[in-house]
């Protein structure tokens, strides 16, 4: 059996041991060491350093997830394997329950096509600029889509171009002449091929996209299907996924029963049509697509990011496709995985309760504010006192900054996010950025360096 030795400050030293204690029977023994320490999100390697004896008779040393300095230059220096906990105490529950069911997110099985849909407007400067940041967002395939009445004269420079980036590319039109012409510029895809058009297949070496003559019409799809096997020709079918309200439950049984009837073809669903036309979150419209997608082994699915509010709709369908391969896998539902699907509200927004961030706040002696949240508000504590409200302007007279512009819009800064993160649901720790999943960028942070000095606290 391990024994862990977990170093902490003197504020959260309690709630350690309550957590820990809580946690009994654990598979590994345990001791708290209190630095010497106030606030633990302060620690730091050389601190540790400076005020723990070595050796330590420990297998694993946890220190606060936001400790920041060389951690393997001190496992080295203690002879035990340092690792940072989660940055709340109370989350130690689940980050030693993920050791025990590890969840491999760098597989899928389903490939994202990205459709550049306005690409016959952009110039090759633009549909390469776009195609890079679709990339970055996840997208495996680069999707040129063509507009009904529009010319195209670069269609082919525009395939060449994103071919020699290094791009897979497909071209998407209603019209022969420019499926034609992308497959014989290098296209590696072309959509959509129906059995009328099934002979431009037959020109070029590009792997075809079948669809339905009609959507009502899935004989036609199962002909062009039965003559690219008879050929054995690789290709991908579609069904066509409709938008809500006009036949989206019809459509997806279409999907069900295609792969009923063809156990082993590769089959694409155009999710674009679900995520751009419902005026909704996109995470959870994703989720679901994307769920579908792994429990019928769905090859690719095609997506679109036009609508402002859609505009994560590419990484949204990443992080879907890894945590339902996942959960299929292990046959586990998609809870526990991975939590970037969930933008707005969190499973666990207020790890302490009122009680026990009073208990905290009683045991402040400095005048510095802490600003947390429970389900009954925000809470904002120093050696002055302890105010609860659930609206900021409410704890502002409290404050008494008004001789003190910096700190003021400091404290403004944190109430906002406080506030938000109480009405939402949301985790919300002091002096970081709200978390939004994947719908905004992380900021990076480096963890082996010093947190640099806010703006208020520069001269």
């Amino acid at each position: 059996m391990d024994h862990i030795v977990f170093l902490t400050g003197r504020l959260a030293e309690k709630n350690l041991i309550r957590v820990l204690e809580g946690m009994a029977p654990t598979p590994f023994s345990w001791e708290i060491r209190e630095i010497g320490l106030q606030v633990a999100a302060l620690m730091t390697a050389d601190m540790i350093r400076r005020r723990v004896p070595a050796p330590l008779a420990a297998q694993r040393v946890i220190v606060p997830g936001r400790c920041r300095g060389d951690l393997d230059a001190l496992s080295e220096h203690y002879g035990a394997r340092f690792e940072r906990g989660p940055e709340e105490v109370k989350d130690l529950p689940q980050f030693f329950g993920r050791e025990t069911q590890p969840f491999d997110l760098s597989r899928y099985e389903t490939e994202i096509f990205a459709e550049i849909v306005d690409a016959p407007r952009l110039d090759l400067d633009g549909i390469a600029r776009r195609a890079r940041e679709y990339v970055a967002q996840g997208a495996d395939v680069i999707d040129i889509g063509c507009l009904p009445e529009t010319p195209f004269p670069h269609l082919e420079d525009a395939v060449r171009r994103l071919k020699a980036e290094g791009f897979r590319v497909s071209v998407d039109s209603m019209r022969s002449e420019e499926l034609l012409r992308g497959g014989q510029a290098g296209a590696d895809y072309l959509m959509s091929l129906n059995l009328d058009t099934l002979w431009i297949a037959d020109e070029v070496p590009a792997t075809p996209i079948l669809v339905a003559r009609e959507p009502g019409d899935p004989a036609s799809l199962d002909a062009a299907i039965d003559t690219l096997v008879a050929r054995g020709r690789a290709f991908l079918a579609d069904p066509i996924l409709d938008p809500i309200p006009f036949g989206l439950a019809a459509s997806v049984a279409r999907y069900v029963r295609l792969r009923e009837r063809y156990p082993s073809i590769g089959i694409m669903m155009g999710v674009g049509n679900v995520t751009e036309l419902t005026e909704a979150d996109t995470s959870g419209i994703n989720a679901v697509l994307l769920g579908m997608a792994a429990e019928l082994r769905v090859n690719a699915v095609l997506t679109t990011s036009v609508s402002l509010h859609a505009r994560r709709a590419i990484r949204e369908a990443d992080v879907a496709r890894r945590v339902m391969h996942a959960a299929r896998e292990a046959h586990v539902l998609p809870k526990g995985i991975n939590g970037d699907l969930a933008t707005v509200h969190v499973k666990r927004p207020f790890p302490y309760s009122a009680a026990e961030i009073d208990d905290v706040a009683r045991g402040v002696r400095d005048p510095n504010f802490r600003v947390q949240v429970s389900a009954e508000g925000i809470h904002v504590y120093n050696r002055d006192g302890h105010q609860v409200a659930g609206d900021p302007f409410a704890l502002y007279p409290q404050l008494h900054l008004e001789a003190d512009g910096g700190h003021a819009f400091y404290m403004g800064v944190q109430l906002a996010r406080a506030e938000i993160a109480w009405k939402l649901g949301k985790r919300f720790d002091q002096d970081q950025p709200l978390d939004w999943g994947c719908a905004a960028d992380r900021p990076e942070q480096d963890l082996m360096v010093w947190c640099a000095p806010g703006e208020t606290k520069k001269r």
